[in-house]
């Protein structure tokens, strides 16, 4: 996990993916349609991926990708985040983490 702390790092948003993934595309293209520039890192394309996704399945995810995190915490997946934005709480929480600014 604490390869996970290490990139989530200084970042307001961070989302984990895989290039193959569609859901990982979606959540990163709604998140950029607000104005934020998400750190994206394809674990498939980086030298130590899977090290990274066993600490993420060890946060307790059951697929790995796409494992986003605002403002260095942990929100979870497509699902949780398509959540946040139909109730409203997904912009207030990327203004908070000062990944936007309105």
């Amino acid at each position: 996990m604490d390869v996970v702390n290490v990139l989530i790092q200084d970042k307001p948003v961070v989302i984990f993916s895989k290039s193959s993934c569609c859901m990982s595309h979606s959540v990163e293209t709604l998140i950029r349609g607000f104005g934020a520039n998400p750190t994206v890192y394809d674990l498939d394309r980086i030298p130590n991926g899977q090290q990274i996704e066993r600490a993420l399945m060890q946060l307790g995810f059951r697929q790995s990708v796409p494992a986003v995190f605002i403002g260095q915490q942990l929100v979870g997946n497509e699902r949780n985040v398509m959540s946040l934005h139909i109730q409203n709480q997904l912009v207030p929480l990327l203004i908070q983490a000062g990944a936007i600014w309105i």
